[in-house]
C-alpha cells in the first residue's frame, strides 16, 4: 500500500460542521495533510494508478453528508499487524451500506484516514456500533490507532463509497462471490456479516429479500493474517450450505494447524475454483492489491462474466 501526501487548507467548522465541538477548539484553521488510502471503484471499469490522497481519490465516490462524532468503545488484537475497533456512533442520520468506508478524523492529526467498515449495518441499527480492522502502518491514521488510541478516544467519521450490497425486498435473489487479499477482507466480511442476517431475518420476515448462497474466497500470506477466522467459521457453521468460505495462503511460515487444515489450500486461488461459480445469478465482490484485482477481473470477463456482475475495491 502506497502513500503520498498532499497539503490543503479547510477550516475546521466546514469541515466537521457541526460536530467540530468534539475537537479541540484551537484548531479552528489548521492544514491538513491527506494521505492515500484506498480507492473505490465498480462494475469492472479500471482507473488511474496515479497514486493520489485519499479523499482526491474518492472525491468522484458517493459521501454522506453528515460527519459523526464517535467514541472507541473497544479495541482487541485482531492479529498480530491488524487491531480491531469497535466505535459508538450516536448519531441517529449516520448509517451505511455493507463495503462501504469511513473518512477517518482524528484531533491532531492532520491526515485523514479510509478504512472500510468490517461489521454489519445491522450492528450500528442494534447496537449503535460500527468497527474497523486497521493494519500497523507509519501512515498516520494507521500509526495513531496502533500506538495512541485508548478507550474513549474521540474520531469523527464519514461514511463514503460505490462498493457496497444492498438488495432490496422486491430484488431477485443472487447467489455471491466474494473474494479477498489480505486486508481486503474487510468490507467482504461486512458484506459476509450483512448476508448471514438477511438469512437469519428470512424465517421471520415474508416479505424480506429472499438471500441466496455465498462463497468467500480469502487469501493471505499465512494463517495468521487471515482475519476473522472464527467469526467466519461460525457463520459457516450457523448457514451450512449458504455461507461457504476457502482459505489459501501462499507464504505459509510454519505448519498448519489440524483444525484448519480442512479448510487451508497452499497457493493462491485457482481458475478451476472461480469458474464453476460462473452463472447469470451471481454477483463477484473482489477487494485486495491492485493487481490481484486486475488478474481476477481479467479471468472472470474471459469467463464471460458481465462487467456489470463485477464489483472491486483497490487497497494501495
Amino acid at each position: 500500500m502506497a502513500h503520498t501526501t498532499i497539503s490543503a487548507a479547510f477550516a475546521i467548522p466546514q469541515l466537521l460542521r457541526g460536530t467540530a465541538r468534539s475537537f479541540s477548539t484551537h484548531s479552528a484553521l489548521f492544514r491538513l495533510k491527506y494521505s492515500a488510502l484506498c480507492y473505490c471503484t465498480m462494475n469492472g471499469t479500471m482507473k488511474s494508478k496515479r497514486k493520489t490522497d485519499h479523499l482526491e481519490r474518492t472525491a468522484n465516490n458517493f459521501r454522506q453528508e453528515v460527519i459523526s462524532p464517535a467514541k472507541v468503545c473497544g479495541i482487541t488484537n485482531e492479529s498480530e499487524t491488524v487491531k480491531r475497533l469497535r466505535l459508538a456512533v450516536t448519531n441517529k442520520d449516520f448509517t451505511f451500506k455493507a463495503g462501504q468506508w469511513v473518512d477517518f478524523f482524528i484531533p491532531e492529526v492532520a491526515v485523514v484516514g479510509g478504512f472500510s467498515i468490517c461489521s454489519s449495518p445491522g450492528l450500528l441499527e442494534q447496537e449503535g456500533v460500527l468497527e474497523l480492522a486497521v493494519k500497523h502502518t507509519v501512515h498516520p491514521p494507521a500509526h495513531w490507532i496502533h500506538t495512541q488510541c485508548s478507550l474513549d478516544s474521540e474520531v469523527a467519521l464519514r461514511v463514503g463509497g460505490n462498493f457496497f450490497f444492498d438488495p432490496q425486498p422486491a430484488d431477485s435473489p443472487v447467489n455471491l462471490v466474494l473474494i479477498a487479499g489480505g486486508v481486503g477482507i474487510n468490507p467482504l466480511f461486512s458484506i459476509l456479516l450483512h448476508v448471514a442476517d438477511f438469512h437469519r431475518n428470512q424465517e421471520s420476515e415474508e416479505n424480506g429479500y429472499k438471500m441466496g448462497t455465498v462463497k468467500l474466497y480469502y487469501s493471505a500470506k499465512n494463517t495468521n493474517e487471515l482475519l476473522f477466522k472464527n467469526n467466519i467459521f461460525g457463520l459457516m457453521n450457523e448457514f451450512p450450505g449458504k455461507i461457504t468460505c476457502s482459505f489459501h495462503v501462499t507464504q505459509p511460515s510454519s505448519q498448519i494447524c489440524e483444525e484448519l487444515q480442512p479448510y487451508i489450500t497452499e497457493g493462491r486461488i485457482s481458475e478451476k475454483e472461480l469458474e464453476k461459480h460462473v452463472s447469470k445469478d451471481t454477483l463477484w465482490y473482489i477487494c485486495g492489491p491492485p493487481p490481484m484485482i486486475e488478474s481476477i477481473s481479467k479471468l472472470l470477463e474471459n469467463f464471460g462474466v458481465p462487467t456489470d456482475c463485477i464489483y472491486f475495491e483497490k487497497w494501495w
